[in-house]
């Protein structure tokens, strides 16, 4: 690793701390666990489980045979896991190994059966490794993250897994990400939503987002965008499927570049505009709407109670969940 990046997480849900990229922190988040556990609604850096985004009337109604009922914890549905999901959880680590040939950092943490109504002991598995490669002759700052989660215990044959980070950017230094920042998605492709949840088909979104367009209050995005439209051949594993780039950003003030990519099906792409965090001291300043925006890799919103996604979210006995994402920062 070069002089361009440093990286700073917590075991608090293996929270990705600092992103530091030619000197500037392009993420959103606090100095001290302390704040984390008292200001951390909008789950800065956290690692999101045991299920992503959100879920209809907070109920998985098959799994095991029977009805599951969750947490409604976002108006009448389940969202993130629960109010205590792995984003609010002491991970264990970090521990330096070995993995594909590179210095990674790995943290665990090990769900019990009925961790917030979830069935099914599973111990989850976070890689994070942090390096530098240069393009055009610019160093560009790397984290790659790779998550792998198993159903350890004996309790039951399945259980749902859909896990994602819920890293907040902000490209500008300044209070407002979206002011200066030029997005561009991947794909147009998304799904329709009423009360959060999809009405259950692919359509394309009123902006053109394969063009380059800003966000903001007047196009305050908070949507689940659609990679991979054929779910037939998405596995419970995505880890084998190439990383495909899902958006690119640029801010014309700092001319810091941002590229989100991912073995994953669909991103929610969410623009911050219901942040609202607190001055807590100097270090710490208060965080409005719009001062980070998200790109959270995952499979569909709701896919396991949908019948024709669900297989993409149901982890059997013997089975691996497994995804990458990874995160490319540099000043052109």
């Amino acid at each position: 690793m070069g002089d361009h990046t440093s990286v700073k997480f917590s075991n608090l849900a293996a929270i990705i701390q600092e992103f530091n990229v030619d000197g500037q922190n392009i993420v959103q988040g606090f100095t001290k666990k302390e704040h984390y556990e008292k200001y951390n609604r909008p789950w800065f850096g956290a690692t999101i489980g045991r299920v992503a985004n959100r879920l209809k009337g907070g109920v998985i109604t098959s799994l095991n045979g029977r009805e599951v009922q969750l947490e409604q914890n976002d108006g009448a549905n389940a969202l993130h896991g629960g109010s205590r999901g792995y984003g609010r959880q002491e991970f264990e680590g970090p521990t330096v190994v070995k993995r594909n040939g590179r210095e990674a950092l790995l943290y665990t943490y090990l769900s019990p059966d009925g961790d917030q109504g979830y069935p099914g002991t599973v111990e989850l598995k976070v890689y994070y490794v942090v390096s530098e490669v240069v393009e055009d002759g610019q160093p560009r700052s790397i984290l790659d993250i790779e998550y792998e989660a198993e159903l350890v215990g004996d309790e039951v044959e399945e259980t749902a897994v859909n896990i994602t980070n819920h890293s907040y950017f902000n490209l500008s230094g300044g209070p407002s990400a979206a002011e200066g920042t030029i997005a561009k998605l991947a794909t147009r492709d998304y799904l329709p939503l009423d009360g959060g949840i999809p009405v259950g088909h692919v359509e394309p979104h009123a902006i053109d987002t394969t063009q380059p367009f800003e966000f903001g209050p007047s196009a305050p995005f908070d949507d689940c965008f659609i990679v991979a439209r054929d779910q037939t051949d998405v596995t419970i594993d995505t880890r084998s499927r190439p990383l495909k780039l899902l958006a690119g950003f640029f801010h014309t003030g700092t001319r810091i570049n941002l590229q989100v990519s991912s073995t994953e099906p669909a991103f929610q792409f969410y623009a911050g505009h219901m942040i609202d965090v607190p001055e807590v001291d100097a270090e710490n300043p208060a965080r409005g709407a719009f001062s980070g925006f998200c790109i959270e890799p995952s499979r569909y919103v709701n896919a396991v109670n949908e019948p024709e996604w669900r297989h993409t979210v149901i982890l059997k006995k013997g089975e691996k969940y497994g995804s990458k994402i990874q995160y490319m920062a540099w000043r052109s």
